[in-house]
């Protein structure tokens, strides 16, 4: 047995111990899938903020929470005889090699264009033999809204409901704003305007597509610049010998370019 099989035998030994109806731990023994899930998402997410802090080690840590998800997952199904760990391991071997008959069967698909194609192309007979018509079909709800909004702009863009070109996409958003400024300045219902606003971002999504850009990467890069000139000003405030709360509009303004000031230096 290698190494990485041992790992695992004795990860799944010790979820099976945590969930012993007599000796386990009364917390995992409680826990349902639908309990679970909120943490399973927490952990993929705490996966990419450590690839996106460059740091190895902590993603080794994470990447090992979110595969005990997983095992979690698993041990709850086998004790209700739905499935078993082997069966979710062989579900991902068996669609990757379906996914990729070009590594596996000999099939020949070009570049990564004609590749993505393909991938999508196997997706969609999928979803059809599972019964699951129509183009939008199985676009998971849970997934984060922005992430959301591009699937399903790539699902109808591949049968031809899209923009031309980015002019198209970009015109859309100057409609789009112009019609949440009018929601604005008629004061139209905190509900009007969040619809407003949602066609706004939805169409900021597709916009990214466009651009062949990852809208939900480019956000959390802004979230980061923000965080980090926002701390910047508070340490100059500070240095300064200024209280935040007491800073006038001009003063804020002021530091706030400093602190952009100081990044381009």
């Amino acid at each position: 047995m290698s190494e990485a099989a041992r790992a695992v035998e004795r990860l799944l030994a010790i979820m099976a111990r945590l969930r012993d109806p007599t000796d386990g731990c009364p917390w995992d023994r409680e826990q349902t899938f639908e309990s679970v899930a909120p943490y399973t998402i927490e952990e993929a997410y705490e996966v990419a903020d450590a690839i996106a802090r460059a740091d190895p080690k902590r993603l080794v840590d994470e990447l090992g929470d979110l595969l005990f998800q997983v095992v979690f997952h698993a041990r709850i199904a086998e004790e209700s005889l739905l499935f078993r760990f082997a069966d979710v391991v062989r579900s991902i071997v068996d669609k990757l090699e379906r996914r990729h008959p070009h590594v596996f069967r000999g099939t020949a698909h070009g570049d990564t264009t004609a590749q993505s194609r393909a991938w999508e192309t196997a997706k969609a007979a999928e979803r059809a033999a599972a019964g699951e018509s129509g183009v939008l079909a199985n676009v998971p709800l849970a997934l984060p809204a922005l992430i959301r909004a591009g699937k399903l702009g790539r699902r109808a863009a591949r049968v031809g409901f899209d923009w031309p070109d980015i002019t198209g996409v970009r015109d859309k958003l100057a409609e789009e704003l112009a019609e949440l400024d009018a929601a604005i300045a008629a004061r139209e219902s905190p509900a009007r305007c969040r619809e407003e606003l949602g066609d706004l971002l939805f169409t900021v999504a597709n916009l990214a597509r466009h651009l062949e850009i990852d809208a939900e990467a480019a956000l959390r890069a802004a979230n980061r610049k923000f965080e980090r000139r926002f701390r910047r000003m508070e340490a100059l405030a500070v240095a300064r010998g200024r209280e935040l709360e007491d800073l006038p509009p001009g003063e804020w303004d002021a530091l706030w370019e400093d602190s952009k000031r100081e990044e381009r230096i």
